[in-house]
């Protein structure tokens, strides 16, 4: 083989190698999963379009994202989902303000970072926490607000919560009927190993919402109360009461409760290892 020849083989090898090696190299950078010091996860994949709707993060590192106004039917649909009576009659609600919610449960060391000390049982900086109250809630709520004045945070109401939960969608579930899809999204007793896990690990909703199903029960703001049978604006449930409601179901709970729709009430001193929160704020 003449010195040309030998010389354009020479250069073809190299220019491979060089193809390989930045092949590797890119695929060494795939996932570069961690958490932060505020005990934010890095989430699992999203579908096109959940991320990017707007929000911000705040001082002990809760992301919020932006939930428009609109209008949706709260409650179950008879005809086609099993369910209990308080879950109905379907009613129109409407929320006439965009609200902001957090995109992952609390976590533990978020609430520390408030708190100071951690009344979980399934303990990780990145696990919802959970054995809080209602009544811990508002103390945490007090003190936040106090380190950020101006937020206003607090819990959703009950309708705020669905509403988001559902985001859009009018099924059993925020992303269809199947309970066979429900390990996609949920912590729930069919998968969990009987505990809580990291937030974010399960696929969103179509907000962008993570663990709206399952992994920890989320108090929200209102007293238990029957339904309206008619349209609602803006409803913060009873006016008075002796439980507070809970949504989305938990790693304890089977699929039946981590419907969309299911409602659970304790009395607002109630603690246990599958009660957990969500923060909500308007400005």
């Amino acid at each position: 083989m003449d010195s040309g020849k030998r010389y354009s083989v020479v250069a073809v090898v190299a220019c491979l190698m060089m193809t390989l090696l930045l092949i590797t190299g890119s695929c060494g950078d795939g996932d570069k999963s961690g958490t932060g010091a505020s005990g934010t996860p890095a989430p699992a994949k999203t579908e096109s379009g959940a991320s990017g709707r707007g929000g911000f993060t705040n001082s002990i590192g809760v992301e919020f994202v932006k939930i428009p106004a609109g209008s949706f039917t709260m409650g179950r649909d008879k005809n086609f989902e099993e369910g209990d009576d308080v879950e109905t009659p379907q009613h129109k609600v409407t929320i006439t303000r965009d609200f902001y919610l957090g995109k992952y449960e609390v976590t533990q060391a978020q609430w520390v970072a408030v708190m100071g000390s951690n009344p979980s049982n399934f303990m990780g900086r990145t696990n919802p926490v959970e054995q809080v109250s209602w009544d811990d809630v508002q103390v945490f709520l007090g003190k936040l607000n106090q380190m950020e004045p101006g937020r206003g945070y607090r819990l959703p109401t009950e309708a705020e919560w669905e509403y988001a939960c559902r985001a859009g969608s009018t099924t059993k579930y925020a992303f269809g009927d199947s309970e066979n899809e429900l390990g996609d999204y949920a912590w729930c007793y069919e998968n969990s190993g009987e505990r809580a896990h990291p937030v974010g690990q399960k696929r969103p909703n179509a907000w962008g919402l993570y663990d709206m199903h399952g992994n920890v029960w989320e108090w929200c703001e209102d007293w238990y109360g029957t339904y309206p049978s008619g349209s609602v604006t803006d409803p913060k449930g009873s006016t008075m009461g002796s439980r507070r409601v809970l949504r989305g179901g938990s790693w304890f709970d089977y699929a039946q409760s981590c419907r969309s729709a299911f409602r659970l009430v304790r009395s607002p001193g109630n603690r246990d290892n599958s009660l957990g929160l969500r923060l909500c704020s308007s400005k």
